[in-house]
């Protein structure tokens, strides 16, 4: 059929997901596919269910236009498809193409696959990310004001605070906040006071609640007050969950927000309810507001990567899907 140039085709694949971008000749996103078949969620094992995942969310785009794959996040593991070595900061955008690892698909397909971030300070402990590397990249393709000194803070299971000086990604921190609420909610008494389904609607009192709990510190005495603050009725159980959710979440942000300091520009990155929450927690906590939320810069990353690889044919040369 005709239609727009196919320039690239985007993997953002993870370990319970996986997303398929097709994209354009000036990275405009021209149809988005999504899976469950994140590495841990193949329809086989090992090879064959990488190959098998693949084909199913973008084979018949490569059959129409053969052109080149750029993929990103767990993919790149010990545990993915193929294992990139993490790339060391400090480290900009364009240094990610030098040490990403191409290789082909059973069907001749091309893919690269981006290598993931380590920060390994000197007397510290190391840190590593594979996924938010690409939305950085992303975030400074779309706000390049932040590559000379900024903070992105990535929420999610395992939330990201990077710091950015000079156009590098000089180091980051990563916190276990989301892991950590599912854990206490499903399997610790915590959770047994919450109701089984979520509420449908969020309690921020509660959360606004836990947040304030967070300034005093102290988390392992602070957790246990979601039991007793809910054995007492002083919140109800169906404010319990976001009563919890506000005390890990000032926890950290409290923390990054010491380590990093307060006064740098800060980019929010991601989208729905979670990115809602670490909003509220910055302005109540912190007095901030972000001065940009990209919303999920990952495609805009993975264009990036592709361009920075000199994977990118010419618009005249591009197929047409």
């Amino acid at each position: 059929m005709t239609g727009p140039h196919t320039a690239l085709i985007a993997l953002d694949w993870g370990t319970s997901s996986l997303r398929a971008y097709r994209m354009g000749a000036a990275g405009e996103i021209l149809e988005t596919r999504s899976s469950g078949a994140g590495i841990q969620h193949l329809p086989a094992p090992g090879e064959d269910g990488f190959e098998a995942a693949f084909e199913a969310i973008c084979g018949d785009w490569l059959a129409a236009a053969p052109v080149p794959v750029v993929a990103a996040g767990m993919v790149g593991s010990a545990q993915g498809w193929r294992e990139v070595p993490y790339l060391r900061c400090p480290a900009g955008p364009d240094a990610l193409a030098g040490a990403s690892l191409g290789f082909e698909t059973r069907a001749g397909h091309r893919v690269t696959i981006a290598p993931g971030l380590i920060h390994d300070p000197e007397g510290g402990t190391p840190d590593v990310m594979r996924g938010e590397e690409i939305q950085i990249a992303g975030t400074l393709a779309a706000h390049p004001e932040a590559a000379r000194d900024a903070l992105i803070v990535l929420p999610g299971t395992h939330s990201k605070w990077a710091s950015l000086r000079d156009g590098q990604v000089a180091g980051f921190a990563t916190y276990m906040t989301g892991e950590l609420f599912a854990v206490f909610r499903a399997h610790s008494i915590l959770g047994r006071l919450m109701p089984e389904a979520a509420p449908d609607a969020e309690d921020w009192d509660a959360f606004g609640e836990g947040l304030e709990r967070a300034r005093d510190g102290a988390l392992g005495h602070a957790l246990f007050s979601v039991r007793t603050l809910g054995l007492t009725g002083r919140i109800a159980p169906e404010g319990l969950a976001d009563y919890m959710s506000g005390l890990l979440i000032g926890h950290e942000i409290l923390a990054a927000a010491e380590a990093e300091g307060q006064d740098r520009p800060l980019y929010l990155v991601g989208e729905g309810e979670l990115c809602r929450r670490y909003e509220r927690a910055l302005s109540q906590l912190l007095g901030r507001a972000p001065a940009a939320q990209p919303g999920n810069p990952a495609p805009a990353g993975l264009f990036s990567l592709a361009g920075a690889a000199g994977l990118l044919a010419p618009e005249k040369e591009t197929s047409h899907v």
